[in-house]
């Protein structure tokens, strides 16, 4: 069951236990811990399965007609079921009824990790387009590939 989570409790605590579930993606303290406290303000969609959260999206504004895949989690043992597109499927249907014309998301540049590279492949299948890399935005071992959807 995917919905939207208004209370800003149960937000970080969703958030805190999926990303701390997930620390190959997840690794740097303060990253992980500024998500939790950041994911607390922003839209928050959630995955229920067996009365237990096992993932959740952030959107969050980055401009008056831009939203942003802030942030987003889904615990392994539920990797490739379908939560994750579930996930990005009510998130681009939020930001679409707020009235945003686009969504981005910042993700690791294909070909750097193959685990983030799974995640490359899995923002391309949900219909987004590369827009621009910036070799140093994070650090020189982090290229930062951002991509851009039209919502309407």
């Amino acid at each position: 069951m995917i919905e939207q989570i208004f209370d800003k409790d149960e937000k970080s605590k969703i958030a805190r236990k999926v990303l701390e579930s997930l620390r190959e993606w997840f690794e740097v303290d303060e990253s992980r811990e500024q998500y939790i406290r950041d994911s607390a303000d922003w839209i928050f969609i959630a995955a229920k399965e067996n009365d237990e959260y096992v993932g959740f999206l952030c959107l969050k504004e980055t401009g008056k007609d831009t939203a942003e895949l802030a942030v987003m989690g889904v615990l392994k043992e539920y990797h490739r079921s379908g939560i994750g597109r579930q996930l990005f499927d009510k998130a681009k249907a939020i930001a679409t009824e707020n009235g945003y014309s686009f969504m981005q998301v910042k993700t690791v540049q294909m070909g750097k990790y193959e685990d983030y590279d799974r995640t490359n492949l899995f923002y391309l299948s949900c219909g987004f387009k590369e827009f621009e890399v910036f070799p140093t935005y994070w650090d020189e071992d982090n290229p930062c590939q951002i991509y851009v959807m039209a919502l309407k």
